[in-house]
């Protein structure tokens, strides 16, 4: 790729994904909004995902297949794109003039595929390999020497790699990696914003005289939800009335539903929630949400609840202090050091939390992101671009 120009032709940006279900999240999101942003820039998107079987639709995001894949056992639902052969083919038929990839494990082999039918390509790195394979249990030199050498390969495979935060960054900056560059991800301001703040759906989660508590994460061990609920259980300990809400499904829901159940926390378990509107007024309407991941790269479900007046107490392990910065609080992955960072902000006065929760979210607007991936591409992006949905 030359960084230094970039190709004034509309092109076709293959973009292939695993991880991806109708339940996800983050990257399902960041996969919809970057489409739909390429696509207005005047490029061809196509994204290929797994799934139970084929479909080829046109989409509001570009063009989107679904090629039949397994799911992976434990995972609750996720699907990978495990056929090498048939991918390859459909690459071949695609022939894209770019492969932008969201899996840097199973998926790492169609970098050297982009290099022999020279195609310039690049690895999204939507979580850092050492903070995965630490809240999967290996020790913290085990987990850096894996990510190190998986790493390693990644960076050869691909002409650049893409990091959304300095955090992120980092672990291939450590290997010496020259072909890295910064891209942040983004917020739709419109449709996270504090005027979805419903008194109602609050009335119904939490009384006047307690705190609502709004956890919206995948329910996997790399998320760290048991965090959550940890936190909750040293509140009211300390005598603070609390309440939380978890929106989001996955393999460990079942486990923490039987924790809450037990133990006589007050926990709402709302499990995948479709409705972006009832996200938002869920998001809009909690007095803080949690973040315990301490792998995440970004977090754009922190993002979307700053977006709607929402601090957030994130993990300090995660790239997440880097986006929120003084309009959330950080903490130790513990649940004393979480109880600890939900008091401090509940200190200020709410007014002034959630304008600062709002005010630090719109400095991530999609319109941003999606001319950052573009440059990562050299591919052109609009001489006037249009105006971000998510302005308010």
């Amino acid at each position: 790729m030359n960084a230094n120009s970039a190709d004034r032709r509309p092109l076709r940006i293959v973009r292939l994904a695993n991880f991806v279900a109708p339940a996800s999240g983050g990257l399902r999101t960041a996969l919809r909004e970057l489409g739909r942003g390429y696509r207005a820039a005047g490029h061809e998107p196509v994204l290929v995902v797994p799934g139970e079987r084929r479909s080829d639709r046109d989409t509001e995001q570009g063009r989107v297949i679904t090629l039949p894949g397994p799911p992976l056992p434990g995972t609750g639902g996720y699907r990978v794109l495990a056929d090498k052969r048939r991918v390859a083919g459909l690459l071949e038929l695609l022939a894209p003039d770019r492969l932008e990839v969201s899996d840097r494990t199973t998926l790492r082999w169609t970098g050297r595929w982009a290099r022999r039918a020279r195609i310039p390509a690049v690895m999204v790195s939507h979580e850092t390999a050492d903070g995965v394979l630490r809240t999967w249990g290996l020790p913290e030199w085990a987990a850096r020497r894996t990510a190190d050498a998986l790493n390693v390969r990644t960076a050869h495979a691909y002409a650049r790699v893409v990091c959304t935060t300095e955090f992120a960054e980092r672990e291939f900056v450590r290997i010496g990696a020259r072909n890295v560059v910064r891209a942040p991800l983004g917020v739709d301001l419109a449709q996270r914003h504090p005027a979805l703040r419903d008194p109602g759906l609050r009335g119904r989660l939490a009384r006047a005289d307690e705190t609502l508590l709004v956890l919206c994460s995948r329910l996997s061990v790399e998320k760290r939800p048991g965090t959550a609920l940890d936190a909750l259980q040293a509140l009211r300990r300390r005598g603070r009335r609390a309440v939380l809400v978890v929106a989001g499904d996955g393999p460990l829901r079942a486990r923490l539903e039987q924790r809450a159940r037990l133990s006589g926390l007050p926990v709402v378990f709302l499990g995948h929630v479709c409705d972006p509107a009832l996200l938002g007024a869920l998001q809009a309407s909690a007095d803080v949400a949690l973040a315990p991941g301490p792998a995440e790269t970004f977090g754009l479900a922190a993002l979307e609840a700053m977006a709607c007046g929402t601090p957030v107490v994130a993990s300090a392990s995660s790239a997440l202090p880097e986006v929120v910065g003084s309009a959330g609080a950080v903490a130790a992955d513990h649940e004393e050091a979480f109880a600890d960072a939900v008091d401090l902000l509940l200190e200020r006065l709410e007014a002034d939390r959630r304008e600062q929760a709002r005010a630090r979210a719109e400095c991530f607007g999609w319109q941003a992101a999606v001319d950052a991936f573009l440059a990562a591409h050299d591919a052109a992006v609009p001489a006037e671009p249009p105006v971000p949905g998510g302005v308010a």
